[in-house]
């Protein structure tokens, strides 16, 4: 996640010196805090926040949980883990219902925050978890606010209730009253009140704000805050709380490249839990909020859980099942990675998937260079072959290649290196389906695989190009006798790979070793 890019690079830094030392002194640890306490101000977290952190996790840090532990570093990172656990809410809090609907929801904030836009958001994550809410244009003041919200309905699928043409004209508060009577004759059973926001805060603001929460006595006032204005968020979240009081918070902007001070802050100083984020423009961006996957996330350890309920949200598992049974029959077809492919897409951002996975720090020089348009364009490429193309690559010669270059607006070079790829993937998904250990493309042999006998020596064939094109065939034979494949830069489906002096550490062998059990 982009917002907190540099405050988990600073972090992962400082945790990197401390590997290694087998006991840590009183000094270590007063730098490693002063270390943690720069990268927290620097993130823009509040003043009284970091202090308070910071010290907590100094006493913890000097107490007995760390010198009497085998790994020392290990620990102070579980500390670190643990409190900002604590500072993001502790527990993560879901939507408290109503006892007898409609439940009523209002939105407060600034102007730019993001209020109408989550607003769908909300409303659409609501309708997937099988609830009926209604949208309340009740932003009469700014400019064309009824209408935007009225189209994010549409792309939501939800009603709005907009009895207003709004810019400066219509009752907020009456219409807010009114939306409730009619979802309750109409059997909705959520409502979702967008209210009206200012560039600043005002006394004219907090007081509609308040005569509309006193109309209407939502369950829930949700604060929607801009990830990106820092300790702005602070002061902020202060006057809204002693002008209107909220229950939860909401983050909205949490994809751009703040530094990321709201998120650490906000929940510490109002006492009041994070109940969701928006990670993106697309209506299917947003997500409930998960302290302890925050920190996770913050400190490079991963989100795998959250990745998970994605893959489970958006994957056919019967499909999925099929494709599974395909990989390990070697009847995967290029029509079979189209279908996943097109799933994958359905699950949203691809540098979002990737950096929730651990240790994706080592990877945001790749991740941030990722062309996700890639992916597009290898769609285009698949859909421009005819069904047996896509079911038996083998018959792709020349001229089909150039007719599908043309009806794909791409070039017969890239047409042959999907091909090409793909066959590598293949055969590295039926290796891994059959349980054995892949040799990947530009990374040579995994330590500890392909032992037989018991007597620890290598199996190793002899190698070399079987294709009938010569000059095909020299290319790959030059490219194996390097030892890489005939993709050099070990590129899958338009991911990177790493060669060269990018190949991977002794230290990150011998892990990926440990992972497979060898």
């Amino acid at each position: 996640m982009a917002t907190f890019g540099n405050l988990t690079d600073r972090l992962a830094d400082t945790f990197k010196n401390l590997r290694g030392k087998g006991k840590l002194t009183p000094a270590d640890i007063d730098g490693t805090v002063r270390e943690i306490r720069r990268a927290l101000l620097d993130a823009d977290v509040s003043l009284d926040v970091v202090k308070a952190f910071t010290a907590t996790v100094r006493d913890r840090a000097l107490g007995g949980e760390v010198s009497q532990a085998l790994n020392p570093a290990q620990q102070v990172v579980q500390i670190v883990n643990e409190e900002l656990i604590q500072i993001l809410g502790g527990e993560a809090r879901r939507i408290q219902f109503a006892k007898t609907a409609p439940t009523v929801i209002m939105l407060a904030g600034l102007q730019g925050a993001g209020k109408t836009t989550l607003a769908g958001k909300l409303a659409k994550w609501l309708a997937k978890d099988n609830h009926t809410p209604l949208l309340v244009a009740a932003d009469l003041q700014r400019p064309n606010a009824v209408t935007q919200l009225q189209v994010v309905g549409q792309q939501a699928g939800v009603q709005v209730f907009a009895p207003e043409p709004g810019n400066g004209v219509g009752d907020p508060v009456r219409v807010a009253r009114d939306a409730v009577k009619f979802a309750r004759d109409k059997q909705y059973d959520v409502v979702i009140v967008d209210t009206a926001g200012r560039l600043g805060v005002d006394a004219e603001l907090m007081k509609q704000a308040s005569n509309i929460r006193k109309a209407i006595d939502p369950d829930e006032v949700l604060f929607v805050i801009d990830a990106m204005i820092g300790q702005d968020a602070v002061a902020t979240a202060k006057a809204f709380q002693a002008g209107v009081d909220f229950t939860g918070v909401v983050l909205s902007k949490l994809d751009g490249d703040a530094r990321g001070g709201a998120a650490l802050s906000v929940a510490s100083v109002t006492g009041r839990p994070i109940l969701f984020a928006s990670t993106g423009e697309s209506l299917d961006a947003f997500e409930p909020f998960y302290p302890d996957r925050m920190a996770s996330r913050i400190l490079d350890l991963g989100d795998i859980l959250t990745l998970i309920e994605q893959a489970q949200q958006h994957f056919d598992e019967e499909e999925t099942r099929k494709v599974a049974e395909k990989l390990a029959t070697s009847t995967f077809t290029l029509e079979d990675f189209l279908s996943q492919m097109q799933q994958l897409k359905n699950m949203g951002s691809i540098k979002n998937m990737l950096g929730m996975l651990p240790g994706a720090k080592g990877m945001r020089e790749q991740l941030e260079n990722f062309d996700e348009s890639e992916i597009t364009r290898t769609e285009a490429i698949i859909q421009s072959m005819t069904l047996q193309e896509r079911r038996q690559p083998k018959v792709l010669n020349g001229s089909r290649r150039v007719r599908i270059a043309r009806g794909s607006g791409t070039t017969v070079t890239e047409v042959n290196a999907l091909v090409n790829r793909f066959d590598q993937a293949a055969k590295m998904m039926k290796t891994v389906a059959k349980g054995g250990v892949p040799q990947v493309p530009g990374m040579g042999p995994i330590p500890g695989a392909g032992f037989s006998g018991g007597r620890g020596k290598v199996q190793q064939k002899k190698k070399g190009s079987k294709s009938g094109n010569p000059a095909k065939r020299a290319t790959e034979n030059a490219a194996l006798a390097a030892g890489a494949s005939a993709n050099p830069t070990g590129a899958g489906f338009g991911l990177g790979g790493r060669t060269g002096t990018d190949a991977p550490s002794e230290e990150e062998l011998a892990s990926l070793q440990k992972f497979l059990g060898r």
